[in-house]
């Protein structure tokens, strides 16, 4: 079943195809000989009321040396396409919100959006987190510095972090009677006025931090665990991690099965869960990525999973 498909995303001619999840995606809507639509967030567009975009056709190649072709620019109603994938990266700022209102007015007329734009909007990765209390660590969200130098009197060994961060970005370790505690913190809360994150440090951040890549609400049976380089806490691969695929545990498929019927309630169709050992850190739902690493470790065909799941969408209308 050819479906039309837009794709909003970061600029293709700047992706490491060995490892972007989008271009996974595209490479197998291709496959299924469904229509590509390549857009940029600053070509999206409202005309008395109708959602519309600056689009380009695109192909794509499983080739890291020539791996997109994209035809001329054209004005598209986004009502008229079937699906539209929005996988712009962060930083969620005004204008990825004010994006979410036009791809809104699309979905309101018939168009698929993944994720869909109002979840985007209210399920911020770090904060969405705070609906799972009982799989998450001691959390504390706050922009006083009383009460976040309390928060590490108590725990001792804490982590502070902005909400709007990502790649492990701004992410700092702090111990009881560390020196910069204030510091840190005033730059995270600007001065108290922006609300930054508190949580009690995992030790088994040694042994990774888990993606979980969740479809419609169930686990891939694998995940990647992203291992901090030597000398580091964070895991992220943005961050000096490295990537080791393996199989979900029991446990990390509980924290799957509790946050999972959340997922399909929202419209989040394709979500990345972070896991430190027992714990939920956090919840993607913006663009997550780790796609070809599991594939190509364990051929997953994560993303035939997740064409299967939105065409079926198509088809129930």
């Amino acid at each position: 079943m050819p479906l039309s498909v837009g794709v909003v995303m970061d600029p293709i001619s700047e992706i490491n195809t060995k490892k972007d999840s989008t271009f996974a995606m595209l490479l197998t809507a291709k496959a299924r000989n469904h229509s590509i639509y390549y857009i940029e967030i600053e070509k999206l567009l409202l005309r008395d009321g109708r959602p519309f975009a600056l689009c380009q056709p695109l192909d794509v190649f499983d080739d890291s040396s020539n791996w997109f072709s994209l035809g001329d620019e054209e004005e598209i109603d986004l009502a008229d396409l079937d699906i539209i994938l929005m996988r712009k990266d962060p930083p969620f700022n005004m204008n990825y919100v004010y994006a979410t209102y036009i791809l809104e007015l699309a979905a309101n007329d018939g168009c698929l959006v993944v994720n869909r734009p109002d979840s985007l909007r209210d399920c911020n990765e770090k904060l969405f987190t705070s609906w799972f209390p009982d799989v998450c660590p001691k959390t504390l969200v706050s922009s006083q510095s009383s009460l976040l130098k309390q928060f590490v009197e108590q725990h001792q060994d804490v982590i502070l972090k902005p909400l709007d961060g990502m790649g492990g970005a701004s992410i700092f370790r702090v111990k009881q009677g560390d020196p910069n505690v204030s510091v840190i913190i005033e730059t995270l809360t600007q001065h108290g006025q922006q609300l930054a994150m508190a949580q009690k440090f995992i030790p088994e951040i040694t042994q990774g931090d888990k993606r979980i890549l969740m479809i419609n609400g169930e686990a891939v049976p694998y995940t990647l665990a992203r291992i901090p380089a030597k000398g580091e806490t964070r895991g992220n691969l943005a961050a000096g991690g490295s990537g080791v695929p393996m199989p979900i545990t029991a446990e990390e498929q509980q924290i799957a099965d509790r946050v999972g019927p959340e997922l399909v309630k929202r419209g989040l169709y394709f979500v990345g869960l972070d896991v430190i050992g027992t714990y939920l850190t956090e919840i993607n739902v913006t663009s997550p990525t780790c796609i070809r690493e599991i594939d190509s470790a364990f051929d997953s065909q994560i993303t035939v999973k997740l064409w299967d799941v939105l065409e079926q969408q198509i088809k129930q209308g």
